[in-house]
């Protein structure tokens, strides 16, 4: 089945128009915006694969679908070239209620693109047709529509069902935008880029009892209180104060009356890190620390520790060429040159184990943080960093 997207889209205005670098932009907001207004969830991408898949097949790709359930692969070959590219773009939405009140606003309730994967889908569809169009090139472009990006399992899956194995790639290559970065702004690092990003859930178990007589229970809401302290010496103790470590406890669950001790406190965490090392120290301190901490008040504290996504790394002789294509093509003035590695997560890193590249940022202006109810991608920055990509393509495929 043909589907198209709807067909609003305003003129572009004189910021948008001054930013198309050559890359008409009207046809791909009312692209992103019909994304958009129909959100879909981690794996069930279905219309949104369809959409990618009818409009690069129109454009001369050679189209595979099916990969990781609904992710897809448009291949272009020309000319006698051995290099092979890939470029990677994410789908899938998250379950946010959308609070923005814009006329392209989701139409589905609880879905939302609170993280802007409509506008990078658009950026990598917009510069598909300008390297069908205009970029001349020796050599093999992959690009990877890639599902379930928000859950961690979507690069994983990916790469099992062969990515690299069918569409061979000498380098990868990806972008998020980022909001309070300058609109149509580049960021590049080398090396660590984005965190990793683990789990834990610790239980802490005590006796329960009547809050009248506390001496007759083990109150494990005071032990989890203590805990919640404490761990907060597990960076600034633990780790290299030159490192970079993050430990949250977002959630903590107990008791359902003001006089009544529970027998336990369910808290979850996150913990992101930069390098190996410094993973390590988490991933041993934590656990240690929350059972003796819990142990220390005649408790004890059962912990279920699990990695997520590696932190992203970029590699250094991939991320030179990426930021010596936006300097050949924008000039220094486009460049942020101070930007710094980002403590959230993105599982892009799966790729970047399997192969060299590096993934940038775009600067989506002074929008709402990502995954809030408020946050829209920035229209104007769609020309740009397309373009970019078709720059990127026709640099490393000489």
């Amino acid at each position: 089945m043909t589907l198209l997207a709807d067909q609003e889209a305003p003129p572009a205005s004189g910021t948008e128009a001054a930013m198309g670098e050559g890359v008409e932009l009207d046809p791909f907001v009312a692209i992103r915006r019909d994304l958009h207004r129909h959100p879909e969830l981690a794996f069930k991408e279905r219309r949104t694969s369809e959409l990618v898949a009818d409009h690069l097949a129109s454009w001369g790709y050679e189209v595979a679908r099916g990969l990781a359930g609904t992710g897809l692969v448009g291949s272009l070959r020309r000319g006698s070239g051995g290099k092979r590219l890939g470029i990677r773009a994410d789908m899938d939405a998250l379950p946010v209620e959308e609070a923005t009140g814009l006329p392209y606003a989701s139409r589905h309730e609880g879905i939302m693109h609170a993280c802007g994967h409509d506008g990078h889908t658009a950026i990598l569809l917009a510069a598909a047709k300008a390297v069908a169009d205009d970029i001349a090139f020796s050599g093999e472009l992959h690009l990877i529509f890639q599902p379930a990006e928000e859950i961690g399992a979507g690069a994983r899956r990916t790469i099992a069902d062969g990515l690299f194995g069918r569409f061979p790639c000498d380098a990868v290559f990806g972008l998020h935008n980022w909001p309070g970065l300058g609109a149509g702004q580049f960021g590049f690092i080398e090396g660590p880029a984005m965190a990793a990003v683990d789990q834990a859930r610790v239980t802490v178990i005590g006796q329960g009892g009547h809050g009248a007589s506390p001496h007759e229970t083990v109150d494990p809401v005071v032990a989890a209180a203590s805990l919640i302290t404490a761990l907060q010496s597990v960076v600034s103790r633990g780790v290299d104060p030159l490192e970079a470590a993050v430990v949250t406890v977002g959630s903590i669950h107990g008791g359902t009356a003001s006089n009544i001790i529970p027998d336990s406190v369910d808290m979850k965490l996150t913990l992101r890190s930069f390098t190996p090392a410094v993973r390590r120290i988490l991933e041993s301190r934590v656990p240690a620390l929350a059972r003796a901490q819990a142990e220390s008040f005649g408790a004890r504290a059962e912990v279920d520790y699990r990695r997520g996504f590696p932190p992203v790394v970029n590699h250094p002789r991939e991320t030179r060429l990426a930021h010596g294509v936006a300097l050949a093509q924008f000039g220094p003035e486009r460049i942020a040159e101070a930007f710094r590695p980002r403590t959230a997560s993105e599982d892009f890193a799966f790729f970047l184990e399997e192969r060299p590249g590096a993934f940038l940022f775009v600067g989506n202006g002074e929008s709402a943080a990502l995954h809030s109810p408020r946050y829209d991608f920035n229209d104007a920055i769609l020309a740009p960093a397309a373009a970019y990509w078709a720059g990127l393509a026709g640099a490393f495929l000489q």
